[in-house]
This record gives structure tokens, sequence and C-alpha cells, in this order.
């Protein structure tokens, strides 16, 4: 749920009432456009260096609405206020400590002063780059690795004389890690030589706010010298699609990777055009990948991020990331799983261009209302940008370069309740371009993918992204569904389902999404013990059938006065169509009364292939701004037929959905918690016939700082997931990593685990 309490509700709406500010020509200045992070001569400080000036970056002006236009590249703007919070709105960690930065100049000659600089490796050639470098993990065939690195360029200013290139090193020979098969180990495992040296300051990120404020960080090491087996190679990357924006035409290449597997685990370098190094991991030929997932990466309207910012950390959106980075030190992730809501795309309608449509007073005006070309490249200009700022910002920005990302979409990445709104509002003209473009650019920066140029190929193997599955046609945009299934070693495999692209009120998704999953299922190597299943949304969770049923009454008083946003009830409705607000968020859940035939329908199904495949299933689950467990099992009555409750090893009934969410988005008020809260004890009775019980599990029976707590279902704290499969028992671990105190970033784990298949089948 995003509603995050009347008042903040209210003072994100105010912003939408202040004027917009115009370009000479009459057309609106963006309230949000990017400059290249980089330029020809910078040089690099020590990140937190007192004084070291900043690369350009997203430019955030703010004015009497809040932000618009260009800074210079060395300004920096305040704090921002209002609702809409960009990620760059924040001070830079370069910015003078004040009494700190006087102190410490006049001890320092003007020789020691230019060396405190230290010398950044520069692309040759230049290339003005805005986003990026983004590293994308496939997939893996036959002991190659598959993966690609993104960057999206400024046509101005680049080179593009060779295209440019992606320098991968590597040393096939001498592994970097002892990796152990207890989860438990990367608590306490000494740091091996080669990720002592493992440093984030070297991350390009680090050149524009955002960036870790480390004083005197010392410059990046490698670990070992080149050894005679070490091997480079280059890729040239290929122009994938071109930006037309207002300022000019920018670039998207991809460079597609192949990396043969070692034994062993390796460390991989790579550069691009000659740039600076950075270091991602890849696991041995046999060995089970180690990874992180996540959701929800980013902050709710009214949401004040720097109240999640503390000590150390440059904004709000830092904390949890810069603990996932640190673990990522002490024992590598080789995949990053993004759950949905890798950036919250809600503020799309604070553009200048939609300010027409959102004063409109009926839901009829909106639905009817025509979409310009002035809009429609509106549309593309805040998407395009918003990525840019959101992908290239601080910690997400180090961990989205140096972790291979495996991404799969949920609604705001699109906008708010995507799919879930009436019929004719969904397929209103506005609506229709706000579906087509927000796929089209999550295909591009998350997926890497253009369709026109990778085409829409549904045989295994033979799409340039191994991993894509293709599903049915959206009802809404004009793409296919884009699932993906993927390796995550020699016994686990994960399926990310595409449940945003076919969505309507009727339908999660389509007949031929379905048969493409379980086709892709039922093929999968005999060596499986684990599926993990991704659904954006949990498909086990507490129920809000009676709230979703009061919000579509008609004389629901709240909903009629906000409809006439009277007594400050304004925002109780979208700006959509009028329907009360938590409406869409209710009805895009599994539960909803709209979508239950077709969630048990699904449940049951994955219940025969789990008997007959002897594969345990698991689903993966965020949206909700918790941590929770749900779990499915076999129905046990004591004293009946049914006997006593089963061993879960023993039962193919038993599927776990690990609900993480949100990396960085508030926890929803104690108000919804404790609602949320008092109805997780129930055990539903809806799958009975199908002799299935649901709950959710206890896991959390004390708070991150040791006391007990009341309710043990629900952790109302942000968090993510460290994944590691147990070789000893067979078991897939998960260890739910929850923010012990708000804004400082520190983590305390609830560890649980998905039990090795072991019935046999019929």
């Amino acid at each position: 749920m995003d509603e995050t309490g009347w008042q903040a509700m209210r003072a994100a709406n105010a912003t939408y009432r202040a004027p917009y500010e115009r370009n000479p020509d009459g057309s609106y200045r963006p309230v949000v456009t990017v400059n290249p992070i980089n330029g020809p001569a910078i040089r690099q400080h020590p990140p937190g260096h007192p004084g070291a000036p900043s690369a350009p970056f997203p430019s955030v002006n703010h004015g009497q609405h809040g932000q618009h236009g260009h800074l210079h590249p060395h300004a920096h703007s305040p704090p921002s206020q209002g609702g809409y919070h960009a990620p760059a709105n924040h001070p830079a960690p370069w910015m003078p400590d004040g009494r700190q930065h006087r102190e410490r100049a006049k001890t320092l000659s003007a020789v020691e002063r230019s060396n405190s600089y230290i010398p950044m490796a520069k692309m040759e050639p230049h290339l003005q780059v805005l986003c990026g470098p983004l590293l994308r993990y496939d997939t893996i065939e036959n002991g190659v690795w598959y993966g690609a690195v993104m960057i999206v360029t400024a046509d101005a200013g680049s080179i593009y004389e060779p295209h440019p290139r992606v320098t991968l090193e590597h040393d096939p020979q001498n592994p970097l890690t002892r990796m152990s098969s207890d989860p438990a180990s990367y608590h306490s495992s000494p740091l091996s030589p080669t990720l002592s040296g493992f440093s984030h300051a070297s991350h390009p990120s680090n050149l524009y706010p955002g960036g870790p404020a480390f004083l005197n960080a010392p410059p990046p090491v490698s670990p070992r010298s080149p050894s005679p087996s070490t091997k480079r190679s280059d890729v040239t990357a290929e122009e994938l699609w071109v930006y037309n924006g207002p300022y000019g035409t920018c670039t998207f290449w991809r460079a597609m990777i192949q990396i043969t597997l070692a034994p062993h685990e390796m460390g991989i370098t790579y550069r691009v055009n000659g740039g600076q190094g950075i270091q991602f991991f890849v696991p041995g030929r046999n060995q089970e990948l180690r990874w992180a997932a996540h959701s929800c990466n980013g902050f709710s309207a009214g949401i004040n991020a720097d109240d999640f910012k503390g000590p150390g950390h440059a904004s709000g959106f830092d904390p949890v990331w810069t603990d996932l980075l640190e673990k990522h030190a002490a024992k590598p992730f080789h995949a990053l799983v993004g759950g949905g809501d890798q950036l919250y795309c809600d503020s799309l309608m604070r553009e200048p261009e939609l300010q027409e449509f959102v004063a409109l007073k009926t839901g009829k005006e909106k639905i009817a209302y025509p979409v310009s070309e002035a809009l429609r490249l509106a549309v593309d200009r805040f998407y395009f940008s918003h990525y840019c700022l959101v992908f290239r910002h601080g910690k997400f920005a180090q961990a989205n370069s140096s972790i291979p990302m495996v991404n799969m979409l949920d609604d705001h990445d699109m906008i708010d309740g995507y799919g879930s709104y009436p019929e004719d509002l969904q397929r209103s003209p506005l609506f229709q371009i706000i579906g087509n473009r927000a796929y089209h650019f999550f295909l591009l920066f998350q997926c890497f993918v253009y369709d026109e140029v990778d085409g829409i190929e549904t045989e295994h193997g033979k799409h340039i992204m191994r991993s894509m599955m293709f599903g049915g046609p959206g009802p809404y945009i004009p793409y296919l569904s884009h699932s993906i299934s993927t390796y995550l070693g020699p016994s686990t495999w994960m399926v990310m389902l595409d449940c945003r692209a076919e969505r309507t009120l009727q339908q999660v998704c389509s007949e031929a999404t379905y048969r493409r999953l379980f086709d892709t299922l039922w093929s999968l190597p005999e060596n499986v013990k684990h599926v993990v299943l991704q659904l954006g949304i949990p498909i086990a969770y507490p129920r809000m059938n009676f709230l979703e049923s009061a919000l579509e009454l008609s004389f629901n008083p709240l909903v009629a006065l906000g409809k006439k946003d009277k007594l400050g009830l304004g925002s109780m409705v979208n700006k959509f169509n009028k329907d009360a607000e938590l409406l869409d968020d209710l009805m895009d859940h599994w539960t909803s009364k709209t979508h239950k035939k077709e969630r048990n329908w699904f449940i049951e199904q994955l219940q025969n292939f789990a008997q007959l495949r002897q594969i345990r299933v698991t689903f993966l689950s965020g949206d909700v701004h918790c941590a929770a467990v749900g779990v499915l099992k076999t129905l046990s009555v004591q004293g009946s037929k049914h006997g006593p409750a089963l061993n879960p090893v023993n039962d193919h009934r038993y599927m776990l959905n690990i609900v993480t969410s949100a990396i960085v988005n508030t926890p929803p008020p104690n108000g919804v918690l404790s609602m949320v809260s008092s109805l997780s004890d129930k055990v539903h009775k809806t799958m009975h016939y199908a002799q299935t019980d649901e709950t959710m599990i206890p896991l959390f029976q004390t708070d991150t700082d040791g006391k007990p707590l009341k309710s043990k279902n629900i952790m109302g704290r942000r968090n993510y997931t460290i994944v590691e499969y147990d070789t000893r028992t067979d078991e897939l671990c998960f260890d739910i990593r929850v923010e012990k105190v708000k804004g400082v970033g520190t983590t305390v784990g609830y560890p649980i685990r998905a039990p090795r298949p072991g019935w046999q089948a019929p």
C-alpha cells in the first residue's frame, strides 16, 4: 500500500497547483532533466574529500514549483520540498564541511592540494555518459555465463568512431574466494585477500551526488598482478535504440557478454572504452549462485526521503543498499534480483504537459482526454530522465553495475496500479500512451532489450537474451508479456512471471503465458530441486477483501467528499478516474475477488507439477512494504481423514511465499500494519477443497533490538533478502535482512529455509 497518511498526500498534492516555467519558444520546461555524468577532463577526488568538485549530474532546479531546468555542472540543488523527491536532491558528499574544510586547507601546500586529487581513468574515445554502466545477468548454459553491459550516452560530445567497447579481464586459474556451503558463514568468514581490496570507492557513481562519504579513501587497487593465465577480451557494443529528446539525441549501447566458467568462482573486471574498471563475480561451473532480492526502490509521494537518512549516508535512498553492498564485499552475490518497483514513476503526473489532464473534474473527461504530440513527447522525456536519475544514483548505481541484475516490473515501474483500473480508463488515449512507453523503457533500462531489434523469437535459446520467455499480447499495451526463466545453479531455477503486461481487472496473466510457463517448468533439467517463482505481488498474504468491498461502495462518504475535494479529502481519490485511492492496490492482489479463481487454479497446477517432478516450489514477492512469509501446505485436521500434519520435507504442497519489501520505501502507517497483523493469524479455508491450508509463519519472534514482538508474522521495516543454497541439506536458504534502526541501514537477519523435496512421485 502506498497511502502514507492524509497529511502527506495533501502535501504532495499541493505541488500540482504551482505554476510551471516555459522555454522561450513557449514549450514547458521539464520537471526533471539529465546532464552527462562525466566530462572529458574530470579528475576524481577521494570520495568525500572536502571541496572536491562535482561532475555533471542529474539536473534539478528548484523554482517556485519545485524542480525545473538545468543547473551548472558544478552546482547543487538543496534538499527537495513538497511531495516529489528526485534521488539527486540531496547535499553532495563533496560539499565542504565548513570548519573542517577551512582548517584542513590551512595545513596543505598548493602541491599537496593538487596531489590530493586522484587521476581518474578516462575513456578513450570519450563518451558523454548519461547512465551506466548497467550490468545484467541473463543465464548460464553448458558452462557459459551470458549477460550484458549497457550504457546510455549523449551524442553531443561523444566519439563513436570506433563504437564503444567493453574490455573484460579475468584469471580462470585463480579462485577469488573460498565459498562455504554454510549460509551463515558470510557473517563471520574472514575476507580473502582479493575481497579485502574490493572497494566501491572506484565506482563512477561516486563522481556525482549520492556517492559514499569516505574521507581519504585509498585509490582502487588490483587484488593481484596480472598472471600469464589472465584473459582479456574486447566486446564491441551495438546501438540498441536512440532517444530524441528536447536537448538532443542519446544512444543506448549494449555489449553482449559470454564468459566460460572455471571450476571455481571468478572476479571479472570490465571497462568501457578503457575507463574506470568495475568488478563483478561469476560462480564456478557447478556452483550454486548466491543472490540478493529486493523490491520497492523508491519513496511514495509525500515521503521526505531525508527522514530516512542516518549518519554517514548521502540520502535516504542509500542506507539499506549500503548494507547489501557490505554483504557483497564480504561474500559476493552473483545476481541481484529486482522483484518490482525498481523505481517509482508516479511523479509522471507532475509533468507540466499533464496538468490540464490532472485538473479535469470528472472521470468521464479524463477518459476522453486526447493525447497531443507534446504530451506524448513529455511522457518519453519523463521516463528517460527518471530512469537515468534513479539508475545512476548513489549506492543503487554501485549495485546495478557490480552485481548482475535480473529484473521484473510491477506497477510503479509504469504508474501506480496500471492494469487494475476499469476497462474504459485503461483503454483511454493517455493510459495507452503511458502503458506503451513505460513498458518500452522497462525493457530498455531493466532488460536491455528492444523488440524491434531483437525480435520476439519464442523458441528457447533463440532470442538474444536466452532467459526471455514471451507470453500473450497485452490488452492495453502493444507488447507480448516478457517473463524470465533463468538458471541459479545446478539445483535451482527461477521464473520471474510478468504479471503486469497482460493484467486487467479480470486476469493477471493470459492462458498463453501460463501455457508457456508450464511448458518451461516441465522441461527443466532432471537435477533441479528448487524452483523460485517470482511474483511482484504476494500470493499468500493476509486478505483485505472487506476493505476492497467498502471502497467499491458508491455511497462511501470519504470517497464522495474526496471527489468534491471537500474537507481536504481530495487525496482519498486518485487523479485518473476519481475512484478510491487504495482501490487499485487492493484490486492488484492475487486474493482480490476478481483474481481469486485464477490464483487458486494456478496454485493447484503448481502443486501438481511439484508432486510429479519432485521439485520444491517457493514464491518470492515484494510490493507490500513489509517483510513476511506466507505458507501453503497440505490440509491437516486433527482426528479427520487427513491425519496429522505432514512433515514439510514430504509435503509437495508446502510452498513458502517470501515477501521482501521495501529496500527504500517507508513501511505502511502503524494503523495499516496493525490491521494487516491482526489478519495474519487467520488460517484461510479458501483452498480446503484442494486439501490446502494457508497461513503466515511467525518468523519475527523478536524485533531488531532483541525485544519480543507482539505481532510475529509481519515486519514493518525496510529489508532485502539474501538467498543461498545449502549443498549439505539441499535446502534453499532465505535470510531476510531487516533494517535495525531507521536510516542507519545496518540489518538483522531472519532466516528461513525451503526444505528439500522429499516425497516420491506417484
